[in-house]
């Protein structure tokens, strides 16, 4: 019986294409089209329509002949989305929950009152603080944010084995503070793959540890992370409670830092989400208000990153779910001018795109949503493929253009996670 890679190149053959004309009419080299064939290599998202044309099949069918054989007693078991590339991406998932679980513990219990003699401990108070730097540093640099995971896997050890050690509290508490930052750039990484579940749990724990670390602002940021949850969710109602609720634990933290102008920001997109223009506007106003302070000290670069230069493409993303295409217009081109990371850019453009769908012009939808498919491939992240989901709900009234119902098959082929 041939494989499901064999039928492939079977169905290629049915079709008249020799591997060099079907590379040709690909723009791919013919070695690609014997990897695919052999099983070495796997057609990328935005390959998959045309070669679904070529071979005279639909997408679905298409995935069928990419997959790859399975035993027969787990043939019928759902997939789990990876969060990473590579065959123990499960296993490694499931590795920083049990973590996750073991620091929780290790935050809650009583620390000891002896002196410090663990060294793992006495490295992390020394140097903890530049390395988590560091880290969000390569986050917010790097095209694909799973770059930076095994690094942060590495340093979850790291962090489980100081908090077990004997510490003062003075220690315990820096090194709580030091989980709380650890685990929002864990949850940074689940989010990213949509995988908003564990997102949600890494951020509860960096909540609990930053309370017990007795740092407010950590705190608050770390509860409007959940609550990005909750809206990314569709969930608004359920995201106010917590954001009401880190707005007030902001108030009590450091009034030179960002953080409650931060927190207003992610209310407005709640108060957006719920159909209210005027507390939306209220929020936004709030937010400007970052402008006010000391640029050079108001974030960290790391865990609290506010400073404001997000408000024009925010309120835009508001004002376009509130259904005010003339106000989103002028604050999503403003954005666009702007220097933007990858994954900001691709969400201004999905929003550009989403507008132009508003408006029934095919043109600009097109225009846009090439441009941020081509930045999804390019960073492989399950945050762009959400945003351009959110798109895909709105082109039914243009799917007679071929262009636009083209679109929509190669948004539907992208990967959800990464």
């Amino acid at each position: 019986m041939a494989s499901r890679r064999e039928r492939f190149a079977e169905q290629r053959v049915a079709q008249g294409y020799s591997q060099e004309d079907f590379a040709e009419a690909l723009a791919v080299a013919a070695s690609t089209v014997v990897r695919w064939e052999s099983g070495r290599a796997t057609p990328r998202p935005h390959q998959r329509p045309g070669i679904a044309g070529l071979l005279g099949v639909t997408l679905a069918e298409l995935e069928a002949l990419l997959l790859e054989e399975q035993p027969a007693e787990t043939a019928a078991l759902p997939d789990t989305p990876p969060l990473l590339f590579g065959d123990d991406d499960d296993m490694k998932r499931r590795e920083v929950l049990g973590l996750l679980a073991v620091t929780g513990a290790l935050v809650t219990l009583p620390g000891s009152d002896g002196i410090c003699r663990g060294r793992t401990t006495a490295a992390l108070l020394k140097a903890g603080d530049d390395l988590h730097r560091s880290l969000w540093q390569v986050y917010a640099l790097s095209d694909s944010k799973q770059a930076v995971f095994p690094a942060v896997r590495g340093q979850l050890d790291v962090m489980a084995k100081g908090l077990a050690e004997a510490r003062t509290p003075t220690q315990r508490s820096k090194l709580c503070r030091m989980t709380a930052d650890l685990y929002q750039l864990v949850g940074e990484l689940f989010f990213d793959a949509n995988r908003y579940t564990d997102a949600a749990q890494c951020y509860t724990l960096a909540a609990h540890a930053a309370h017990a670390g007795g740092d407010h602002d950590l705190w608050a940021c770390a509860m409007t992370r959940h609550a990005y949850v909750e809206l990314y969710g569709r969930r608004a109602p359920a995201a106010q409670p917590l954001l009401a609720a880190a707005a007030r634990v902001a108030r009590r933290g450091d009034g030179a830092l960002s953080t409650r102008h931060w927190v207003a920001a992610v209310q407005a997109q709640a108060y957006a989400a719920m159909g209210d223009l005027d507390a939306c506007n209220r929020a936004l106003d709030e937010a400007e208000e970052v402008h006010a302070l000391d640029g050079r000290r108001s974030h960290n670069g790391g865990w609290l990153r506010f400073d404001g230069s997000r408000l024009a493409e925010e309120r835009g993303a508001c004002y376009l779910r509130l259904g005010r295409p003339d106000l989103a217009e002028e604050a999503l081109t403003a954005a666009l001018a702007q220097p933007l990371s990858l994954r900001r850019r691709a969400a201004v453009l999905s929003d550009l795109a989403a507008l132009g769908a508003y408006r029934r012009d095919a043109d600009q939808v097109v225009q846009y949503a090439e441009q941020a498919l081509g930045l999804a491939d390019r960073s492989h992240s399950g945050f762009i493929g959400r945003k351009l989901d959110g798109l895909r709900a709105s082109l039914a009234p243009l799917m007679t253009d071929g262009r636009v119902s083209d679109l929509d098959q190669r948004i539907a082929a992208l990967p959800r996670t990464a």
